[in-house]
């Protein structure tokens, strides 16, 4: 895996990958780095005390584009929706992923014994669910489609495949992993 200077991003760098990559604890740690905002899209799409109760889209959509739309921030999150918005404003992107195993694993564990983390919905309210497992299943091989579409976006970019190749970037980054 290439390795870019992390100057070659700038300061508005979009963190895709699947749920349970570690895109919430990278954008955290690469904000801080820019000294930049770590803006979590679940946090906006979803209403805070709940289980991923999802806030109405015309709110969301404001604070997406309010956020969008300042001069620095990490961004971690999809929502493919709003990248008409977002996209333009966006110096780099990087992919984050990890083996459908691994990202399961996380799952129970966040959602155990994590109750205070990067992401998280504040009065964290996670429990296990049947259809986070189904959302783990059913998303398990997006990968290939998000790789072809940040490689012919144009922008600077990385794509990792692993928790190995995430913590590559740390390290070439100086870049604060708290789980490591």
């Amino acid at each position: 895996m290439h390795i870019p200077p992390l100057s070659d991003f700038g300061n508005r760098i979009m963190i895709l990958g699947p749920t349970n990559a570690g895109k919430s604890t990278f954008t955290v740690a690469l904000a801080n780095t820019l000294e930049v905002p770590a803006i979590h899209l679940d946090r906006y799409r979803h209403l805070p005390n709940t289980m991923y109760e999802q806030r109405p889209d015309a709110e969301f959509k404001a604070l997406h584009d309010e956020a969008a739309a300042l001069e620095g921030w990490v961004m971690d999150g999809s929502y493919s929706a709003h990248f008409p918005v977002r996209l333009p404003r966006t110096t780099g992107i990087i992919v984050l992923d990890e083996s459908y195993l691994t990202r399961n694993w996380r799952y129970v564990w966040r959602t155990v014994f994590q109750k205070d983390r990067p992401g998280g919905l504040e009065g964290n309210q996670d429990k296990l669910t049947l259809e986070m497992f189904r959302w783990l299943w059913t998303t398990r091989n997006n990968s290939p489609e998000v790789r072809a579409w940040v490689s012919a976006s144009g922008k600077p970019h990385v794509l990792t495949r692993n928790t190995a190749e995430t913590n590559a970037l740390y390290r070439a980054w100086g870049l604060r992993n708290p789980h490591a």
